[in-house]
């Protein structure tokens, strides 16, 4: 993949790099906030190089490029674009002006959770591993090897406040080392584990008298409690932050810590803690009450609608649910297998886009998506084919309910939390035989569904097809004329292997004998680089150029180059575009000139003129439809 283009391509349709108010990147998507959303062709943007999908969503412009991907156009998007790089905090504070109250509530608790997931994924992992090891071979569970990496598996469930403490207070401002403080008093040995609780008797479990008196709480631990947590640290930072202002700068090393231990410490424990336990336990209650609904009514509400709150970026709340979920005692994740259903209902519905669409662009996009989905990753999926398309997305949703119904009615649940997708059966290894059944059930009902539905539409462009009636010379205007004069070498040759593989585009490069280039075609500047050194150019016979002057001359950052043109200025054949001084640039770097058509695939033939030396305006290159 060419990461500069892909970037080039974003940087021009989303309205240039004045329209970028910030701009980060996660793991499988361009995050940016966007100044003026009019000026963003969304419809170009997603058939840009690289481009998997394109969405809108928590006030920000979000562009999928993939794994491993996207770091490398955030890189190119940032050098071409000059916008400082920022962090994901960064774009989502810029866009949470644009939010309500409960959109920034859901993105707060989305952006806590989502560092720690590694961790609990990692502890998960282990847990079905060993569970399913522990099954098939009873006597190894007896073993010291088996007993010691038993500790690394349940070590982030047991240790879940302090992980949550440290993640909000640095999405709160806080200091994390403090904030770990307070999560390890709500877990501590003192107190009585939250999970040997129900095994007790009332009697049995000390209480405190707190408040001069008022009530009693009860000794007991917070292990596997999130919103208690979170309210906490919130509340810590609050205070921190207020004394670290006040406090003189003398006393603030000594006063502001203990204050704000002391202070958060007292009131979580005897008023943050028993309150908003009580508030959480409602809100998983509902949950479980949701997917208890006799018939499996609440299996098919939500792996019918989860696939929406991920469109809606609301599916981090679910996080939560399933932290309690697997607090449980045994622990009973009943919504991961839902989710799981819902996930790779949206991944067969890409797939049978896959294997029935005859548009190469979207079958190349569509099946390594589908594959990514089935592994828990839906994104790709969701906005790159099924949104995009629509009806794919409406045969996830009824293939997500189907799977739902199945998870609902047989009890299906998991130990650990996420991780869905094939993945998940190491963590159901107690209900693999349904959990497979609800993968099977999801993908058959959504596979087939989109198969059917699903039709290759033909996209017209209502800007591209205006511009082609003022342009009568589209097809006929077949010659690329020599942009500047000088030898010929074909591409093969040129001393870059970017440049001589093709991967960049087809056509062949000139040996200048004069600093001078001359748009080889009536068209439109598409890129002027403000390092000069290369330009880009939309020719009305539809060919996309790239002349790029000498290799790596980008480093030289417009030095020695005088350019006489502006992104989006219309040029005609012979026109003077970029003066270069040959000398100079010859002294340090390679001056040898591709000229490409960086969209071959618009033509059934691109042929070089046998010719040795050129001049401005002679036959250089022919396109053939």
């Amino acid at each position: 993949m060419d990461y500069r283009k892909a970037a080039e391509e974003a940087l021009r349709d989303i309205g240039g790099k004045d329209n970028v108010v910030s701009a980060a990147h996660c793991a499988t998507r361009l995050r940016l906030v966007i100044a003026d959303n009019s000026k963003v062709n969304k419809k170009k943007l997603e058939n840009d190089e690289g481009v998997k999908g394109v969405f809108e969503a928590s006030g920000q412009l979000q562009i999928i490029y993939g794994t491993g991907t996207v770091n490398k156009v955030f890189d190119e998007f940032i050098a071409q674009s000059g916008v400082e790089a920022g962090t994901k905090d960064d774009v989502k504070e810029a866009a949470a002006n644009k939010q309500n109250w409960f959109l920034r509530a859901v993105k707060t608790l989305g952006d806590i959770f989502i560092p720690i997931i590694p961790a609990i994924v990692a502890s998960g992992l282990l847990n079905g591993v060993l569970g399913g090891l522990s099954s098939a071979i009873p006597s190894l569970a007896n073993s010291d090897t088996f007993q010691i990496i038993n500790l690394f598996a349940g070590a982030a469930l047991s240790m879940l406040p302090i992980l949550i403490a440290i993640s909000a207070a640095k999405k709160f401002g806080g200091n994390p080392y403090l904030a770990a403080v307070i999560g390890f008093v709500m877990i501590h040995p003192n107190l009585i584990n939250a999970w040997s609780v129900a095994g007790m008797k009332a009697s049995e479990i000390g209480k405190w008298s707190v408040w001069f008196g008022l009530y009693k709480i009860e000794q007991v631990g917070y292990q596997g409690h999130v919103i208690p947590v979170i309210i906490a640290i919130f509340l810590m930072s609050k205070l921190e932050k207020w004394l670290h202002k006040h406090v003189p700068a003398m006393f603030d090393l000594f006063v502001t810590p203990l204050v704000t231990v002391l202070v958060t410490g007292y009131l979580t424990m005897t008023i943050i803690g028993p309150v908003f336990s009580v508030v959480e336990g409602w809100v998983v209650n509902g949950a479980q009450a949701l997917i208890r609904l006799p018939f499996g009514i609440g299996g098919i509400l939500v792996g019918g609608l989860y696939a929406i709150t991920v469109v809606a970026g609301l599916h981090h709340m679910y996080n939560m649910i399933e932290a309690q979920m697997v607090s449980l005692n045994p622990p009973m994740n009943t919504w991961m297998p839902i989710a799981t259903a819902a996930n790779v209902a949206q991944g067969a519905a890409a797939l049978a886009v896959s294997v029935k669409t005859k548009n190469k662009k979207i079958k190349s996009m569509a099946a390594p998506a589908s594959m990514s989905a089935f592994l828990g990753i839906t994104e790709p999926a969701i906005f790159g084919v099924n949104v995009r398309f629509m009806k794919p997305f409406i045969a996830g949703l009824i293939g997500g309910a189907a799977g739902g119904f199945v998870a609902a009615i047989t009890g299906t649940y998991a130990t650990a939390y996420g991780i869905t997708g094939l993945f998940g059966f190491l963590i159901t290894t107690k209900t693999l035989a349904t959990y497979a059944l609800t993968m099977l059930v999801a993908f058959v009902v959504a596979f087939v569904i989109s198969f059917i539905i699903y039709k290759d539409e033909k996209e017209e462009d209502p800007v591209e097809k205006e511009e082609e009636k003022e342009v009568k010379t589209l097809i006929d205007d077949k010659e690329v004329l020599a942009p500047l004069s000088g030898k010929v070498v074909p591409l093969r040759e040129v001393p870059d292997e970017t440049f001589a593989s093709g991967v960049l585009g087809k056509g062949c490069a000139i040996e200048p004998d004069e600093g001078k280039v001359y748009a080889p075609v009536d068209g439109v500047i598409s890129v002027a680089y403000e390092t000069k050194h290369a330009i880009g150019i939309t020719g009305d016979n539809g060919a996309e150029l790239l002349i790029h002057v000498g290799l790596n001359t980008v480093e030289l950052n417009g030095e020695h180059f005088t350019s006489h043109i502006t992104e989006g200025q219309r040029v005609k054949k012979g026109d003077l575009l970029l003066e270069f001084d040959l000398e100079a640039i010859a002294k340090n770097y390679k001056t040898v000139t591709p000229i490409l058509i960086s969209n071959p695939d618009d033509f059934s033939e691109i042929l070089v003129e046998d010719v040795a030396e050129v001049k401005p305006g002679d036959k250089l290159l022919a396109v053939l439809r």
